[in-house]
């Protein structure tokens, strides 16, 4: 006899529960590092369009490599691969947006809504595969943001101007850093 749907689901959710107990320390730096990162980003528009680009670059491929790190081991969690996605696409734009930066602001905000979508919905997914835990709602908004965020970026083009990606940047840093962080503070205080 098969499990029924709920049962499966209550499985797959305390599965990644488990997962996220485990890992809760790499979240918790992970998810500081990317509010401070996110921070930086705000700052970030003061400085030419082309070292501004650059700069976007690497901390898209530093947050990419954090959060490809963060997935070692975790490949029989069933949002690896959409988190393994977010990771790579993080690097390359990132990678795009270093070696090229001469290309322009119009193909870097292109790629950078493509990168808050395809994250944003990363996000949702497993946010939704976490729930009821408490506190998942964090995550959720977490996901929005990054849709919102895509959605301004594409209504701003092709006239998004560099302050506008750094600032949109560094709000989804924010917003990806402390729903992690939050997230795995709740549940090392829950299992302490």
């Amino acid at each position: 006899m098969g499990m029924s749907v709920n049962e499966a689901s209550a499985v797959l959710r305390e599965a990644t529960r488990e997962t996220i107990r485990k890992r809760a320390i790499w979240f918790l730096v992970q998810g500081a590092l990317l509010v401070v990162a996110g921070l930086v980003a705000l700052v970030a528009p003061l400085f030419a369009s082309t070292f501004f680009i650059v700069f976007l670059g690497w901390l898209l491929i530093i947050a990419g490599i954090g959060q490809a790190i963060g997935l070692i081991g975790a490949t029989r969690v069933h949002y690896f691969w959409l988190q393994l996605i977010s990771a790579a696409l993080a690097v390359l734009v990132g990678w795009m947006l270093v070696s090229r930066p001469e290309a322009g602001l119009f193909a870097a905000a292109l790629l950078m809504v493509v990168y808050f979508m395809v994250d944003g919905i990363q996000r949702l997914v497993f946010a939704l595969m976490i729930r009821p835990m408490k506190n998942w709602g964090w995550m959720v908004a977490s996901g929005v943001t990054g849709i919102v965020l895509a959605l301004i970026l594409a209504a701003n083009l092709p006239d998004a101007a560099g302050w506008l990606i750094g600032v949109l940047l560094g709000i989804e840093l924010i917003a990806v850093g402390s729903a992690m962080a939050y997230l795995a503070w709740d549940v090392r205080r829950a299992t302490a």
